[in-house]
């Protein structure tokens, strides 16, 4: 029988008394101090605030639109029942928000960070990202990851002028890294951003020490976590890898409504009116074992793996080496001309430099890193399609 956690009494008289007195402690990020990049344009108004521009920006980026079409966990199924990251944003924001409003904060950096966060992830998910990274550094000795990446599709691949604060939020998400406690580290520039960014390219471990700025960057980064946690075993089950009995449950229960729930409960009793978010030791632990079951039963499971070096690999490989090939040789009849720097110049964005004059591996990895699953799939086709290299999906009646 599912258990749903409740707020203790002293909790809940709390946050009701201190929000009709409005004596709440002021722990959200003031807006008044956001900080861009050209801080003479995009400013606020009374229309739209300075995150709400962020948003605006963030769900209108053109690569937005592929977040319908990239895999979440499980890439060789046709099941419209089985996430996409389209979903899982959507999950993001509304859990970070629901956690943010009991909190006080700020509710519109929240959904920025949360609505960006995954937008420079790849097709096939971390088995993409794992092989991307592969290729980058061997071709260029610089390593890929999609929050870091995703920073680069906001910032620099579309100079949107996002506010320092998201993209802070954004490349600090990384939901594979749970913590029982988030206190932000305060952000003064984008000098010391930029220097933290480019060590994350030479350094992979370096993503991992990164630390959202504000609160409400900490709030999303937990909620990556519990958003992906149970609906991931959800799609599992749908996808017949597991069955509803397969997870010890505990503190946090086993199933994503209670999951959500008692993850969402304990937070905001253990961080209400206090300037860090935090899980007690119970509910931690919980979480790091339910993890640990994922990883175990559903992410390193041979239908979740199978097809990954048997062909998503060596086919991404050939894309790779035949676009760049392709770049070097000014080959304008190529797709990576075509559909994807064409594509990227018509935003008409004020740039530092022209985008064809960036580094040919970063615009490889680009192109690459922006692609959905099926465009991944028919682009390979056309372009090779004498190889025997060829995914098979499961279909509905399988």
């Amino acid at each position: 029988m599912p258990t749903y956690e409740k707020l203790t009494p002293e909790t809940e008289k709390r946050i009701i008394t201190e929000k009709a007195e409005n004596s709440f402690a002021l722990l959200a990020f003031n807006e008044d101090n956001v900080i861009r990049r050209n801080p003479d344009k995009d400013k606020a108004d009374i229309i739209r605030t300075a995150f709400v521009r962020d948003c605006d920006k963030i769900i209108h980026c053109p690569f937005y639109n592929r977040y319908a079409d990239k895999t979440q966990v499980f890439s060789f199924y046709k099941n419209d029942d089985i996430s996409r990251r389209s979903l899982h944003v959507q999950l993001v924001s509304r859990i970070a928000r629901t956690i943010g409003k009991a909190l006080n904060l700020n509710l519109d950096l929240i959904e920025a960070i949360a609505l960006g966060h995954d937008i420079g992830h790849t097709p096939f998910g971390h088995a993409g990202e794992k092989i991307l990274d592969e290729l980058y550094f061997a071709h260029a000795k610089r390593h890929f990851s999609h929050n870091i990446h995703s920073v680069r599709v906001l910032d620099g691949i579309y100079p949107y002028n996002i506010s320092l604060q998201t993209l802070s939020g954004i490349a600090a998400h990384d939901g594979e890294i749970e913590l029982g406690e988030y206190r932000p580290e305060p952000l003064e520039s984008f000098e010391e951003f930029d220097r933290m960014i480019e060590a994350c390219y030479l350094d992979k471990e370096n993503v991992k020490k990164l630390v959202p700025s504000t609160l409400e960057g900490c709030v999303m980064r937990i909620s990556d976590i519990i958003a992906y946690l149970g609906k991931d075993r959800q799609d599992a089950e749908r996808a017949k890898i597991i069955t509803p009995d397969s997870f010890e449950g505990g503190a946090i229960g086993s199933i994503n409504a209670e999951l959500i729930n008692n993850l969402m409960v304990n937070i905001i009793e253990n961080s209400y009116g206090k300037p860090y978010i935090k899980l007690d030791d119970a509910h931690f632990e919980a979480l790091k074992r339910a993890k640990a079951e994922n990883y175990n039963l559903i992410y390193k499971s041979k239908t979740v793996q199978e097809q990954i070096d048997s062909s998503i690999r060596p086919m991404m490989t050939e894309l790779y080496d035949r676009h760049l090939a392709d770049l070097l040789a000014g080959d304008t009849a190529s797709p990576i001309f075509s559909h994807h720097i064409d594509y990227v110049n018509k935003a008409h964005y004020e740039r530092r430099s022209p985008y064809e004059s960036t580094e040919p591996n970063q615009i490889v990895v680009d192109y690459i890193a922006g692609m959905t699953d099926d465009y991944f799939v028919d682009l390979y086709a056309y372009l090779f399609p004498e190889s025997n290299y060829a995914i098979k999906y499961k279909g509905y009646f399988e």
